[in-house]
């Protein structure tokens, strides 16, 4: 977003050893720090960071030989300081499906099983075989399987508070001679002019993620402030089937799928029966997951809207996204997306959650 003050010190990665040195020496002083990826998904107060920033720089590609896997399988070991859109394309290049969908998306690797990246249909977790992490508790580092990180939407449980630093991520990847993938989302369909549940060129799937990201300024470009944002400010939110029915008939709804804990519960219903920020798989049972895209519309909120003399702003392209203007500070970023969230509320009682991390800011 290009706001947001600097650190005091910086430190630089290009290893897993680098990492795992650094992390032990920073976790046995008091010091504030932070682990860096692309910072993609970060915003930090116009003060900066009063601590020491740990850059992952360590990156590579290998595949992981698996006597076990079916012939059409490819296991790969990538990096946390790998690029993930260079992953992706080197995937597509090779013929390997199961990342196509995830074209465009900014960071590196390692923020990938943190957030569960997902988009126009494929998530981490459909893939995710395996994560290696440095482990706080435990002291030592640990071969985690994607089924106990608790993935959900843009959640896990290393997002909720189980400390360490992900070294390298394992993903299963299909290997075909004819490499498509079917198109499960309807936009990323209508585009492709296919029926969703139809299979594609993953070369193709691609091109047009692509081309869709660019559109709504999702992937950075210097000449157009539309880029110049952490993506998508807020997740869509969680709510009851029964809040749900008392939204306007024509607000989206969709089902709350995966079978691991879920993301945040964000209606006033639930904070006033005390249901905390993040819950148990067993509490979102029956719920609906909403579009903050059309609750920020609904509200009132045009493309392009911005406060007076703020230089932040919503994108003239997209309304989930959060952008620079040319003069914003961190601060008008926080300012607008606090009145967003406001509104939201009062006009609908659903309270949205911000998707980037932010450091010295509140909402």
């Amino acid at each position: 977003m290009r706001v947001g003050g600097p650190a005091e010190r910086v430190i630089v990665a290009r290893s897993t050893e680098d990492l795992i040195r650094n992390a032990t020496e920073l976790w046995s002083t008091d010091e504030p720090w932070m682990l860096l990826g692309g910072g993609s998904n970060t915003i930090v107060a116009d003060e900066g960071f009063p601590g020491t920033v740990l850059l992952v720089r360590s990156g590579g590609i290998t595949r992981v030989e698996d006597p076990q896997a079916p012939s059409d399988q490819v296991r790969l070991r990538v990096q946390a300081g790998h690029n993930w859109d260079l992953l992706v394309a080197a995937c597509v290049d090779r013929g390997w499906a199961g990342l196509e969908a995830l074209s465009g998306i900014p960071g590196l690797v390692g923020a990938a099983p943190i957030q569960n990246i997902g988009a126009y249909g494929q998530e981490l977790s459909q893939v995710l075989h395996s994560i290696e992490f440095y482990d706080r508790a435990e002291g030592e580092v640990l071969r985690i399987p994607a089924a106990e990180l608790e993935l959900a939407y843009r959640d896990s449980a290393i997002k909720r508070g189980r400390e360490g630093v992900v070294l390298s991520i394992d993903l299963v990847l299909t290997e075909l001679s004819d490499p498509t993938s079917v198109v499960s989302y309807a936009q990323l369909a209508s585009a492709l002019s296919v029926e969703v549940g139809d299979r594609v060129p993953i070369l193709s799937v691609r091109n047009e993620v692509l081309r869709l990201r660019a559109s709504k300024g999702m992937l950075l470009d210097e000449s157009d402030n539309d880029s110049w944002s952490a993506g998508s400010f807020f997740t869509n939110p969680i709510v009851s089937q029964q809040f749900a029915r008392e939204l306007p008939a024509d607000a989206p709804r969709f089902p709350v799928g995966g079978t691991a804990p879920s993301p945040t519960v964000t209606s006033l219903e639930d904070i006033a029966a005390g249901v905390p920020m993040r819950v148990p798989r067993a509490a979102t049972e029956g719920k609906v997951k909403l579009s903050a895209a059309w609750l920020i519309e609904h509200a009132g909120f045009k493309r392009g809207f911005h406060l007076p003399g703020s230089g932040a702003a919503i994108s003239s392209k997209h309304t989930l996204a959060i952008t620079n203007r040319g003069f914003a500070s961190a601060a008008d970023v926080a300012e607008l997306a606090r009145f967003v969230v406001q509104r939201v509320q009062q006009e609908f009682g659903v309270i949205l959650a911000p998707e980037p991390n932010l450091y010295g800011l509140e909402l």
